[in-house]
């Protein structure tokens, strides 16, 4: 947080000491431990759902990094990260991720869907029976195939552009569905359709008053249940907006992709702490909470015009750097140390009877 920046050489210049034994101290450190596991420690086991998005991460000049492809306008180089996340005041806090390129998708007997759903095996047992919560670019065939053979339940929004998916009353194709709804701002439910006439789920769309255009969702859920899950989803873009932007995630440098996973999951853990403490700083702020009261799980019963809304905790942690007395900053700090600490130990099985 101090460095604002993943590349390890920005940091080693923030620590304590030499600066070349520190940068050797975090590569070290990289090693020896895996951050990837201790990011899984931050799912939130009250959270109702996950959040699943892809961002694009550009690498202009990795002419030579392994890991590094073009991105979907088929000339910038960059990489994808597919972050998974559990809601928290607005914001997500991220607990697993995966990378791929083009390139990586060439060279290894993968496919982006492959890499969607390897990520979600890989956290599968961790989040239960939750739900996750796509956006479009997870509407595509072989993906929802996967789900459904895995029992995974999920709501993701049709991408409605210029391709818009196909749906059929039954599985011959015989019938085709159009997807039609006026501005009248009531849901329009079709159960047990078929998309591309082969996987059975349902759909459900909303025009809401206000909206230049439907909201359409697919889920093997209640329909009623899937939308009203949708409309409490935290636009997990906000978090990247701020890894990029204070934390400059986008400027990540390692030539090995198991080390640029471990960078970003060592970031991301970087920014849940900014993020707990800055959300204590809002409320005590703007909210008048008193530190000893502080419940970060909680919202605080705010007027909606007050500055509380108008910065997030990582913002103001990072970048207006409030003057707190000492004896305040810390027992801010406390308070969101000990919550932080109630996420991640929550996930601790212990047979010692209390």
């Amino acid at each position: 947080m101090e460095a604002r920046s993943p590349r390890l050489s920005d940091i080693a210049a923030r620590m304590a000491g030499n600066e070349a034994a520190s940068y050797k101290r975090i590569q070290r450190f990289l090693q020896d431990n895996d951050p990837r596991e201790a990011l899984k420690t931050l799912f939130n086991e009250e959270a109702d759902f996950v959040i699943g998005d892809p961002t694009e991460i550009e690498r202009p000049h990795a002419n030579q990094t392994e890991y590094v492809g073009t991105l979907m306008d088929g000339q910038t180089k960059g990489f994808w990260m597919l972050t998974l996340a559990t809601p928290f005041r607005g914001r997500a806090i991220p607990f697993h991720s995966v990378t791929y390129s083009s390139r990586t998708i060439e060279e290894q007997p993968s496919s982006r869907n492959l890499e969607h759903f390897k990520a979600i095996q890989e956290i599968q047992l961790l989040i239960g029976q939750r739900p996750i919560v796509f956006d479009r670019e997870f509407s595509y065939l072989i993906l929802l195939r996967s789900l459904v053979e895995a029992d995974v339940q999920f709501v993701i929004r049709l991408n409605m552009g210029a391709n818009p998916p196909h749906f059929y009353y039954d599985a011959e194709r015989k019938q085709p569905l159009r997807l039609l709804i006026a501005p009248i701002n009531k849901p329009r439910i079709f159960r047990q359709v078929y998309y591309q006439g082969e996987v059975c789920l349902n759909v459900v769309g909303i025009w809401r008053y206000g909206f230049k255009q439907p909201l359409w969702i697919m889920t093997n859920m209640q329909p009623e249940a899937a939308l009203a899950l949708y409309d409490q989803r935290m636009k997990i873009e906000i978090c990247f907006r701020d890894l990029k932007s204070l934390l400059h995630i986008d400027k990540v440098m390692n030539k090995s992709q198991v080390y640029l996973d471990k960078m970003l999951a060592l970031v991301m853990l970087a920014y849940a702490i900014s993020l707990f403490v800055g959300e204590a700083i809002r409320d005590v702020q703007y909210a008048q909470v008193v530190p000893d009261e502080l419940n970060l799980l909680e919202v605080p019963q705010v007027d909606k015009r007050s500055r509380w809304y108008l910065f997030s905790g990582p913002f103001l942690l990072l970048k207006q750097r409030f003057r707190l007395a000492p004896d305040l900053l810390a027992r801010i700090v406390d308070a969101a140390l000990q919550i932080f600490a109630r996420l991640i130990f929550a996930n601790v099985r212990s047979l010692v009877r209390t």
